[in-house]
């Protein structure tokens, strides 16, 4: 469809995913407020480890705060996507945050189980479901918030609520100020890219476009490494196109090796690099050089740079722009944005079969 037809695009839009992608600055806003308020009687001075669980959409929040956290943490954070819990996850100094949206992710279910086996501290971090109602009839820590949307257009919870926990437990510094100049950033960004902007001046929708009957990778470094994971995940579930993302500097150890064949799916490919000024600066180097050896292999590719003023700035700018860009690639293709069927019908064959 025309990217600059706004009636259409609001028809094809019945879940108004648009809406949650313009207003994620103010949710971020929100959780960090409700973050800072909600009751909490843990203490951190024995915390030595941060283990975060949770799958999909509520996943990325974890992957974002452990590449923040290797910034400025004084405690590692490890993001499990599994069943159960690794074995290593034992003691009162580590922490287990299980993130769910809807509190019925059966892998998320799982690992809570087993930190309550094992005796870990935990807390929920959650809009309901049967973790929330375990929390609460075993009166452990529940942080329990209102949000009715898709778990992917829940980022700013996500990600804020378990930050805000990090804080309080003195295990990472206090990052309001920090905070408060990247939604800055992403509001200046914004300008010009909210969908009554047109193609000519609007990036994303070039982007999006651009990526019309083509496979999509995205490569990112350093703090933007969870970002590439999060357009990935964000073409797939609001696109519905196929994408995969790779982190530098390690696809500099493998992937590049991978061009030549097969020969005539080359220029199918659209490749789209995430760029940092903060990131390490031979990161920086790589991913100019990879850029240009896939280019010189035939290969469509295009970049990003984040904007703003500090890490977070540049995670949170990136990671908006990729919501904008999958967005508008949907409109491309003329498909709603919201509905996941597959993902749905693979959660009804898994409840089927039992546990």
């Amino acid at each position: 469809m025309n990217l600059d037809d706004l009636p259409r695009m609001k028809e094809l839009d019945a879940g108004e995913m648009l809406g949650f992608i313009d207003r994620l600055p103010d949710q971020l806003e929100s959780a960090w407020q409700a973050g800072a308020k909600f009751p909490f009687e843990m203490t951190g001075g024995g915390i030595r480890h941060v283990l975060l669980a949770g799958m999909g959409g509520s996943g990325i929040g974890g992957a974002l705060l452990a590449a923040y956290a290797d910034h400025l943490g004084t405690a590692p954070v490890t993001v499990w996507r599994n069943y159960g819990l690794p074995a290593w996850a034992r003691g009162r100094d580590t922490l287990v945050i299980v993130a769910s949206h809807s509190g019925d992710t059966e892998e998320a279910l799982s690992a809570y189980s087993e930190a309550r086996r094992r005796g870990l501290p935990v807390l929920a971090i959650t809009s309901g479901g049967q973790i929330a109602a375990e929390a609460q009839a075993a009166s452990l820590p529940l942080w329990q918030f209102t949000f009715r949307a898709q778990p992917r257009a829940a980022v700013g919870f996500l990600f804020l609520l378990p930050m805000a926990c990090l804080t309080r437990l003195g295990l990472m510094p206090d990052p309001s100020a920090e905070l408060a100049a990247a939604l800055s950033a992403m509001r200046d960004q914004q300008a010009h890219l909210r969908a009554d902007i047109p193609v000519v001046h609007n990036p994303a929708k070039r982007m999006g476009g651009q990526w019309m009957g083509r496979w999509v990778a995205v490569y990112g470094s350093d703090h933007l490494a969870p970002v590439a994971r999060r357009w990935k995940t964000q073409i797939a579930e609001i696109g519905k196109a196929w994408a995969q993302y790779e982190e530098l500097p390690e696809l500099n150890h493998n992937t590049v090796a991978g061009t030549l064949q097969p020969e005539e799916l080359t220029n199918r490919y659209s490749l789209i690099f995430l760029r940092s000024s903060l990131a390490h600066e031979r990161n920086d180097l790589r991913t100019r050089i990879t850029r240009e050896l896939f280019m010189l292999q035939g290969f469509n590719t295009d970049e990003y740079q984040a904007s703003g003023p500090s890490v977070l700035a540049h995670m949170l700018t990136a990671l908006h722009f990729g919501d904008y860009s999958a967005f508008y690639l949907a409109m491309a293709y003329g498909i709603d944005p919201t509905p996941v069927a597959s993902i749905a019908e693979l959660k009804s064959r898994l409840a089927g079969a039992g546990r």
